[in-house]
């Protein structure tokens, strides 16, 4: 492999690994708030998909209009499924709201295939051109996927820490008795990380579309584990961690698929979750939490 090719394959595992890092963000930022394993994040971003297919396909939109109602749905459902599936059960064991989650997952996938059909639906890219970086020819769709990941992550730790919303985060995932008697209100906060989370993924579904123009209903089935495997590796709950774990697993692909082992990129990306529960549990920039008993 030349080096021509081997920067090429970096900046195609930065654009996957860019798209991997936005699912990811929402997982971690759900998980610190109500240690929710959200496993139906995923199919928001498979929701989102087929909401830019047709509105640019079938009614002709603008593609920032396309955009504009992917983000809205994505938010609205991720609001809807907060409210009618996990709030009701937020004092049940976390195993409940575990295998909740997993059933909103499936109910997600079997609703789409039911509406939209079985079948891949195709479109046409809506980035297409590449540009010149010296004698690397990359896409236009990368380049602005890295770019939309790195400027969410940034406005996104802006939102956390500088912003009285933010500060509420933080507060109810540190302690959420403690926040609630202090004025904070749990159901206003927890719906806002929701509708902040599922707007990432609607983000992640027009940066996905960018990168493989088509949409089908188990599309956010592997997308949403491999974001979790991104979050676990970065340290779950942790914001820089989910973006560093979605680069290197997007990177890890890539040189996989370089070295003409595609087949096999899957599987090592479980044995790198494999590795790192065994090697440091709380990932690359997680902390360390002792649960008193």
């Amino acid at each position: 492999m030349n080096l021509t090719t081997l920067l090429a394959q970096i900046v195609n595992g930065l654009q996957t690994g860019s798209i991997y890092a936005l699912v990811a963000l929402g997982y971690s930022m759900v998980y610190g708030i109500i240690l929710l394993l959200n496993f139906a994040h995923g199919d928001i971003i498979m929701v989102g998909a087929y909401v830019v297919f047709y509105s640019v396909t079938k009614f002709a939109l603008h593609p920032l209009i396309a955009v504009l109602l992917a983000v809205l749905c994505s938010t609205a459902l991720g609001v809807i499924v907060e409210k009618v599936a996990y709030s009701p059960l937020r004092s049940a064991p976390r195993l409940s709201l575990l295998i909740t989650a997993i059933g909103v997952s499936f109910l997600l996938e079997n609703g789409a295939q039911m509406l939209f059909g079985a079948d891949t639906k195709s479109m046409d890219p809506m980035v297409p051109g590449n540009l010149s970086l010296g004698p690397v020819v990359v896409s236009k769709a990368a380049m602005i996927t890295i770019a939309v990941s790195v400027v969410a992550m940034f406005a996104l730790t802006f939102l956390v820490t500088r912003t009285k919303m933010g500060k509420a985060m933080r507060a109810v995932s540190e302690d959420m008795g403690a926040a609630q008697l202090m004025g904070i209100s749990l159901n206003r906060t927890v719906s806002f990380t929701f509708a902040l989370g599922s707007a990432l993924a609607g983000i992640g579904s027009v940066l996905y579309l960018c990168a493989y123009p088509q949409a089908s209903p188990t599309m956010g089935s592997m997308l949403g584990i491999k974001a979790f495997i991104a979050a676990v590796l970065g340290g779950i709950g942790s914001l820089p961690g989910a973006m560093l774990g979605g680069f290197i697993i997007g990177l890890l692909e890539s040189l996989i698929s370089a070295a003409h082992l595609s087949m096999w990129k899957d599987a090592v990306v479980f044995v790198v979750l494999i590795i790192v529960l065994l090697v440091r549990p709380s990932g690359i920039l997680g902390h360390k939490t002792q649960e008193k008993v």
